[in-house]
């Protein structure tokens, strides 16, 4: 394991720099859920083609961008908040954030501009593992996890940056792998 800090709901799965997947190059994937029976997540920083208000039609004016949650269930919408003030719903997985919540509340808020695009995060599809998958990629060294240092960082829409802080968040051991090319043969 790239370093000794264990998955858990709440916690950040980094990518190796060079990590083979498509689905999970240079990904940051937020832990929703981590237990006997698996673990469930989202990627961070893959922003999709699509706003919000391209898939629930009755969310006129729904800017906000859908990501790439992961390769499971690619059809299928979620999110993710800080704004349980407000939507008085949501399972916390820890810092202020939560996964979920009443989804016509939600739609309210979002219709009223009670809710901003920097208090939430939406998806398609997720980030699934078995029992064991996770920590046998894990021994491969296909991941590091890390802390979430600051909240905002989960709800930053720069993709690569996101990715790049949160490795130097993990602290001056790893901090240079965050300088790695995208493509190592352009080193």
């Amino acid at each position: 394991m790239l370093n000794n800090i264990k998955p858990k709901t709440g916690r950040l799965l980094i990518s190796e720099p060079f990590m083979a997947d498509p689905n999970f190059k240079r990904s940051v994937v937020l832990l929703t859920e981590h237990g006997a029976d698996g673990t469930v997540g989202y990627i961070l920083n893959q922003v999709g083609n699509l706003l919000l208000k391209d898939v629930i039609q009755d969310l006129w004016d729904a800017n906000n961008h859908i990501y790439f949650g992961g390769p499971v269930a690619a059809d299928t919408l979620h999110f993710i908040h800080r704004a349980y003030d407000k939507l008085q719903s949501g399972e916390e997985i820890g810092n202020g954030i939560y996964w979920g919540g009443n989804f016509e509340t939600l739609k309210i808020l979002i219709n009223s501009n009670a809710i901003q695009e920097d208090e939430i995060k939406f998806f398609m599809g997720y980030s699934g593992w078995d029992d064991g998958q996770l920590t046998r990629e894990l021994e491969q060294n296909a991941w590091m996890v890390g802390d979430i240092s600051h909240p905002d960082l989960i709800f930053n829409n720069d993709d690569e940056k996101l990715w790049r802080d949160v490795i130097v968040n993990l602290g001056p051991k790893y901090a240079h792998v965050s300088n790695f090319p995208t493509d190592p043969s352009l080193n």
